[in-house]
């Protein structure tokens, strides 16, 4: 998975973990990432770090070679790594430098490091894809002027991750036939750096959603939105 070394995805690792698979922990910083390995080692976890910076898509290529001849599969791709960019703001006032960055790592980084991945999901027997989304990005949640999602005025995170939504329902049309389930996640507000420390959901609350969808059965439902709770409306 992308972004693992802390908040969610060093959560969803760990769960993963408890179940009993090897886990290939991503993270930009090769450093943290394998720190998180040991971390996970000591609770008897079975893993292994790679750099993945998915604004490099480079990095993400590399990943996949060497997953391939350590393992010769990938059954499960979380993409997680996302960023609320510097600067962002309401659409009168974002420069378009934080709309870009947004776009750049939340969109363009998921899609490339999907793309390095997808012959390794192909070899796989019930692979499965898993796209970190938000309730952030639900048009009828943002439209509605009673929802406290009309006040969040986070343009470049709202819109990029509208726009993974929309790769993941395309990703799931397009991999259907090969048996791949792909679904975007909504997690909540957890307590993160990004969803701020006072945030009511725990990152272990936040990843079971995730987990749960890597774990679908063969007729799980694909390119759906799902929270804890249940699906929420597009």
């Amino acid at each position: 998975m992308t972004g693992a070394t802390k908040g969610i995805g060093r959560e969803i690792a760990r769960q993963f973990g408890e179940l009993g698979w090897i886990v290939v922990v991503g993270g930009r910083d090769l450093g943290r990432a394998e720190a998180v390995v040991k971390e996970l080692a000591a609770d008897g976890v079975e893993a292994a770090a790679v750099r993945v910076e998915v604004n490099d898509a480079q990095t993400s290529k590399e990943a996949a070679g060497w997953i391939e001849q350590t393992y010769g599969r990938l059954d499960v791709l979380v993409n997680n790594a996302a960023i609320i960019p510097d600067g962002d703001g309401p659409v009168s006032e974002v420069p378009v430098e934080a709309l870009r960055a947004g776009f750049e790592t939340n969109v363009l980084g998921l899609v490339a490091t999907t793309q390095a991945m997808l012959p390794l999901l192909r070899r796989a027997e019930r692979a499965r894809v898993v796209n970190l989304s938000t309730e952030l990005s639900s048009l009828t949640r943002v439209g509605d002027p009673e929802s406290r999602m009309s006040s969040v005025l986070t343009t470049g995170y709202n819109a990029s991750k509208a726009a993974v939504n929309m790769v993941t329902v395309m990703l799931a049309n397009e991999l259907r036939a090969d048996g791949i389930l792909v679904n975007a996640a909504d997690p909540g507000n957890c307590a993160t750096d990004m969803g701020g420390w006072d945030a009511p959901r725990t990152p272990a609350q936040g990843a079971a959603v995730a987990v749960r969808l890597a774990t679908l059965p063969a007729d799980g439902p694909t390119g759906q939105l799902h929270a804890e709770e249940g699906r929420l409306p597009w």
